[in-house]
């Protein structure tokens, strides 16, 4: 088989999205998606609870940490599993990882049973297979380029993706994360997650193509401490911030950024921006706290 592109998986999800009649459709029909493909999602049976036949060609590592579990698909069955105590956003995804390792066609018949955790469905995942049915999955839950096409509609701000993510349906990690790799312009996102009362650490870093054409790959340390500026907003569990400001110490020079910050109880989303650099929108976002 030759090499599998990013080409041919956007192929496969433009095709879905476009004979499903989800093609515009907000936020994106994930149910209609998983019926077109002649799946059901089984929302009786907790994962936990699965048949033991079902499993059986999982590895007893996967047996033995069942909970962990976050999806599973049965491809004779044609159906779908899931750990129902996910939230939804996270739910939708799942079910369209899943849909990726039946619908792109080198993957087809290559395992009677597939079990997902959270090391498989992370988007940064080595594993080829998973990363294929990852990158189905973002794309199709976003609609591929119709993201991109609202995105340039809206301001730069993080207001956007925030926005986004209720349109399209995905969760804020995800869309925020799409929507800064995926922009012109330049920006970053930094994710934070709190450790402790006064502890913080890098759990994501990102930025967009034109960000680290200008200024490289910002280095940041595994832990932040109150000299960074935005650490009081974490500290202070601030919900948003749009108007701040900090002194980047770098290997080359000290950079002062703007920065968005927006805290969405789970983790803490810092938006890194170059001042001077703007999106003219006339579609205006209102926040409310």
């Amino acid at each position: 088989m030759n090499k599998v592109t990013i080409k041919d998986i956007e192929n496969v999800s433009f095709d879905i999205l476009k004979q499903s009649k989800s093609l515009g459709v907000f936020p994106t029909p994930v149910d209609k998606i998983v019926q077109y493909c002649e799946l059901k999602v089984d929302r009786e049976t907790c994962l936990s609870n699965i048949p033991k036949n079902h499993l059986a060609k999982a590895s007893e590592t996967l047996k033995s940490a069942l909970r962990k579990l976050r999806g599973a698909i049965d491809t004779r069955e044609k159906v779908v599993y899931l750990d129902l105590s996910q939230n939804a956003n996270r739910q939708r995804f799942v079910q369209l990882h899943e849909v990726g390792h039946d619908a792109l066609p080198w993957q087809q018949k290559t395992f009677e049973h597939h079990e997902d955790d959270d090391t498989t469905l992370d988007p940064d995942t080595q594993v080829a297979f998973e990363a294929e049915a990852n990158f189905f999955a973002s794309g199709t839950l976003f609609q591929l380029d119709r993201f991109d096409e609202e995105a340039s509609r809206l301001e730069l701000t993080i207001r956007s993706p925030l926005a986004l993510s209720k349109q399209f349906g995905g969760s804020v990690h995800a869309t925020i994360r799409r929507y800064v790799e995926r922009s012109p312009k330049r920006c970053a996102l930094l994710v934070i997650e709190k450790e402790g009362l006064l502890n913080f650490k890098v759990r994501n870093y990102f930025q967009s193509p034109s960000f680290t054409m200008e200024f490289g790959i910002l280095k940041w340390p595994e832990r932040l401490g109150p000299d960074q500026a935005f650490i009081a907003d974490c500290s202070f569990s601030r919900k948003m911030n749009v108007d701040g400001q900090f002194l980047y110490k770098g290997e080359n020079g000290d950079i002062t950024f703007q920065y968005h910050f927006f805290n969405n109880s789970f983790n803490f989303f810092v938006m890194v921006l170059p001042f001077g650099e703007k999106i003219k929108s006339k579609v205006k976002l209102v926040f409310k706290e």
